[in-house]
């Protein structure tokens, strides 16, 4: 069997390896160009977020107020109860 001989020559390997330089810039320039919409896309996830956590903190300040208002109710509700259960108290005693 013969031997096959190379034929690669200088400008051959020259050709190839612009080939192969043009290659790497093209798949840099895509990878910068699906990074940038890759950030582009993080932006607007960011964006989203931040309004979900402005919509959690306006609802945990009304749920905040909301038992403010309803521990002020059970307070009041508490010390009128205490009141009627005073007086009604004092009418049988003075009754006695």
């Amino acid at each position: 069997m013969e031997m096959m001989t190379s034929s690669w020559t200088d400008d051959r390997m020259d050709d190839l390896k612009h080939q192969v330089d043009e290659l790497g810039r093209r798949m840099d320039k895509g990878f910068a160009e699906q990074q940038e919409k890759l950030n582009a896309r993080f932006d607007t996830i960011e964006a989203r977020f931040e309004r979900i956590d402005e919509r959690f903190n306006r609802t945990q300040e009304m749920v905040i107020a909301l038992h403010a208002s309803i521990t002020r109710l059970s307070v009041t509700l508490v010390v009128a109860a205490f009141g009627l259960v005073a007086t009604q108290t004092g009418l049988i005693f003075t009754q006695l």
